[in-house]
């Protein structure tokens, strides 16, 4: 097992960090302007929100650049990279988070349209495949509920009954992330075809549910720790009696987490890839601001307890980095089934390592840490959500402890 950059890795990094110095740091300020205005819009008029110009300019440029649809292993729709491979282009990308979209590499967009590749049959990717790889619509990933814990997804209530050559859906979900926005086209839609089967995970289907059926309505987007993320969103949906062709059903009946741990073992290790980019710029931004501040007359650079919090940070970043490099091994040499323990570790380690890197940062910047004059507000969001966000600490930490376990449990019986 060795972590060393292929040639191929080598040349698409320097690509991309070109990039990213070229169009993605230059434009930070329009960026937040657009997504502003975005909002501001989307409440005047009580409607979803608008696509930021900005990218739209930057898909062109990235697609020229060879930088699109990275995060695809498979070589005819993707780059044809590793998980490991993918791992330091994602992590880059991680230092804005909002850069992804650029690149066709955004959540949950990545998710779905593995998803649909993988899973699809030819209709649903004659219709949805093709649009979603060239970046030309956004979709949305409905799964998580208000009414019940849905850290224990058997939980879920929707309703998809089966109604001759149609299916009906009946729910509420909510932090639908991207359903805000006015190009999400699709939800990947989780919930009930059989819930009386003994079998509590074969209960749950998967289903395309068109964004524009009749019965669909975005109640209200919900703040991520106060803060409304334009031109994303994270709104609550209501399926009213919506009704979509049988055909749109995902595999067939009772393959919804079949199809769920394809999806977010993938997802869980991206997450955490981009939580190590936004953890290098807190660290960067702490070591820049430690050095060109004094305090009690010497630099902050020369205190201990700076060097003491810059020294914790780097081990911290880098145990992360090397945990989640071994996962993605894992996860191409065993699959995501076997890699199942390595993804869970990550999947605490990751934001909570990343997310104290990123406090000390804010701490270093005083008041000016906690305003909107830095990112660290906005990494110390997406690491606190990070948390909760597919399946919670304690439901990893409880799987991690049951694979430990597993062997002496059978020995004492």
């Amino acid at each position: 097992m060795h972590f060393d950059y292929s040639p191929k890795v080598q040349d698409l990094r320097q690509r991309l960090l070109a990039f990213m110095d070229a169009h993605i740091y230059p434009n930070e300020k329009r960026q937040a302007e657009e997504a502003h205005q975005s909002y501001l819009n989307a409440v005047k008029t009580g409607g979803l929100y608008t696509g930021l110009p900005l990218l739209e300019e930057l898909k062109p440029k990235a697609r020229a650049a060879g930088l699109w649809n990275l995060f695809l292993p498979e070589t005819d729709h993707g780059a044809g990279l590793t998980n490991l491979e993918y791992a330091p282009l994602c992590e880059i990308m991680g230092r804005r988070y909002w850069s992804a979209e650029a690149f066709n590499c955004s959540a949950p967009d990545t998710g779905n349209t593995e998803v649909i590749a993988r899973y699809g049959n030819d209709e649903q990717k004659a219709r949805w495949l093709q649009p979603l790889l060239d970046g030309e619509i956004r979709s949305a990933f409905a799964m998580t509920e208000p009414a019940v814990a849905s850290s224990d997804a058997t939980n879920i209530a929707t309703r998809i009954e089966r109604q001759g050559d149609e299916y009906v859906i009946n729910g509420r979900k909510w932090y639908i992330t991207g359903a805000m926005n006015e190009r999400c086209k699709l939800f990947i839609l989780m919930g009930k075809t059989d819930p009386d089967n003994a079998d509590r995970h074969r209960q749950q289907s998967m289903i395309i549910v068109p964004a524009d059926t009749p019965g669909i309505t975005v109640l209200r987007d919900m703040a991520l720790v106060n803060h409304y993320d334009a031109p994303f969103g994270h709104p609550e949906v209501i399926f009213d009696n919506v009704r979509v062709p049988a055909s749109n059903i995902l595999l067939g009946e009772g393959r919804g987490f079949e199809i769920a741990q394809g999806r977010l073992g993938p997802g869980r290790i991206h997450h955490c890839m981009r939580m190590i980019g936004m953890a290098e710029s807190a660290l960067e931004m702490m070591c820049e601001r430690v050095v060109s501040r004094v305090a009690f007359g010497k630099p902050l650079s020369e205190q201990g307890v700076w060097r003491e919090r810059i020294a914790k940070g780097r081990m911290l970043i880098d145990q992360t980095r090397w945990m989640v490099l071994h996962a993605a091994y894992r996860m191409d040499t065993v699959g995501n089934k076997v890699a199942a323990k390595e993804i869970a570790m990550i999947k605490v380690i990751a934001p909570n390592n990343c997310i104290q890197v990123i406090d000390d940062a804010m701490q270093a910047f005083g008041a000016m840490g906690l305003s909107q004059d830095t990112h660290l507000v906005n990494f110390w969001a997406y690491a606190r959500h990070l948390r909760v966000a597919d399946g919670p600490d304690e439901v990893h930490r409880n799987a991690v402890a049951k694979q430990e376990l597993g062997a002496y449990r059978a020995r004492a019986a």
